[in-house]
């Protein structure tokens, strides 16, 4: 006997990805409770400004099947599970429009030098620990983690729904080459660097080659594509101010992900970055830090995504002055890029972007929590369920979530919810505290954690 789970299935060996739709073993999923009951909440649906008291929620199997004011009936079933939620705050999941989990959970001496078994296995356990701090999707913005997420939607570990990029995709000397100064590029004979073997990055120069590549990330089960097009903070060769990958290349990108019925989202800070990317038809763009008005207005204007993060300058650190500098520049944008993205009506995301120091990852409860210097409580609350969710479903065809909606709490939704223990629509703050305001984690119907 099996079940089918919503998601595909990947195997990862040899560096070849299959996919099934069936999962035929029993699974966790498989034997667990089939309904559940979350007695007596005060509701935050995702999409009202407004929350619902005295409320039931009744989940079966993997989806929310009612909301009512009125008592849903129970039963002495063993398969029934009763929470009495005491008034508590009950709200959909939260979601990360842009978070690197195998970067969260490993650092750069463990991308260079350490066994990838243990690579794969600290990504593992830190999607667990995503999962605990109330973050049921997560939009993976570059990394191996297609495997990763077939096993979560498996049962076979715990952690977020995953929309994968795989390997961020760069031109040579721009933000995602990790290799070596002094390692010839593939152009001129040499050889993948450790960041291409184990598919966290991929080089590529040129209309074929960018071709190529965001291909092979289609067939690695990438959601949508990552397509670095300026300088970064964490890399170590390119100026803020440098223009990456030609229109031409960009173009290439587009068409290729498009055929797929699938989106380009692109790292980029500056106004002439984001006016390539713009003229190019990338959909999403990603930090936009350094980006002046008119450039947001164009945002707006084009209906595009902006998939920004509230940087601070403590979020990361870096050894030496240059790339602490460009860190520096980034954050100072904040702010403005915020007031902008409010007053030109643009579709704006919410992220983290913490990479390469697994000692922060869970600063991105904080991260949440700082909405509130940008947004209303509520404004915020609706980006980071609903409104990222709305973002995540451009994945189209290549969403594996088709099977219900993410995001909301209400008739045909993902069970994926949270009970606050506290009000985030007065304080959100309560956010950056999951392991003692977050008492209850439901996450596709299963229940991950009951403190009650």
């Amino acid at each position: 006997m099996g079940e089918e789970l919503p998601g595909e299935i990947g195997v990862a060996g040899d560096g070849a990805f299959r996919t099934s739709h069936m999962v035929t073993s029993m699974t966790p999923a498989a034997l667990a409770p089939q309904r559940i009951i979350i007695r007596n909440v005060r509701v935050f649906d995702g999409l009202s400004d407004r929350t619902q008291d005295n409320v039931d929620v009744l989940i079966e199997g993997t989806h929310v099947v009612a909301v009512s004011s009125a008592p849903v009936a129970g039963d002495d079933s063993d398969s029934v599970i009763e929470i009495d939620g005491k008034g508590k705050f009950l709200m959909p999941g939260l979601s990360d429009a842009h978070v690197h989990l195998m970067g969260n959970a490993n650092n750069m001496m463990d991308f260079l030098q350490g066994p990838t078994g243990a690579l794969y296995g600290n990504t593992i356990a830190e999607a667990k620990r995503m999962l605990l701090r109330g973050f049921t999707t997560v939009r993976d913005m570059g990394g191996d983690t297609a495997p990763i997420k077939g096993l979560i939607d498996r049962g076979t570990f715990e952690g977020p729904r995953i929309f994968p990029s795989q390997a961020m995709i760069s031109q040579t000397s721009g933000h995602a080459d990790f290799s070596f100064v002094y390692d010839v590029p593939l152009e001129f004979g040499g050889k993948p660097s450790r960041t291409e073997d184990i598919h966290f990055t991929r080089i590529a120069d040129g209309v074929p080659q960018v071709l190529a590549a965001v291909r092979e990330q289609l067939k690695h089960g990438a959601s949508q594509i990552k397509l670095t097009l300026g300088g970064g903070a964490a890399s170590m060769y390119d100026p803020l101010n440098t223009l990456q990958y030609s229109p031409d290349e960009i173009r290439a990108a587009v068409q290729a992900a498009n055929d797929y019925g699938t989106y380009v989202a692109t790292h980029v800070y500056t106004p002439a970055g984001i006016a390539r990317a713009i003229d190019a038809g990338v959909s999403s763009i990603e930090h936009g830090h350094l980006a002046d008005e008119a450039t947001i207005q164009k945002i707006g204007e084009k209906g595009l995504w902006l998939s920004m993060q509230p940087f601070a300058e403590d979020d990361h650190h870096y050894p030496d002055p240059s790339r602490a500098a460009k860190n520096t520049e980034i954050c100072h944008g904040t702010d403005q890029v915020y007031g902008w993205a409010k007053k030109y009506g643009v579709k704006t995301a919410w992220g983290t972007d913490l990479l390469l120091e697994p000692q922060s990852a869970p600063h991105q409860s904080a991260m949440a929590a700082r909405l509130s210097e940008y947004y209303t409580n509520v404004e915020a609350l609706k980006m980071l369920t609903s409104g990222n969710a709305q973002l995540f479903e451009m994945a189209g065809e290549r969403n594996s979530y088709r099977g219900g909606k993410l995001g909301v709490i209400a008739e045909g939704a993902w069970a994926d919810v949270i009970l606050v223990d506290g009000d985030p629509l007065a304080d959100l703050s309560v956010l950056a505290d999951p392991e003692s305001r977050f008492p209850v984690i439901i996450k596709n119907g299963q229940i991950i954690k009951n403190t009650l």
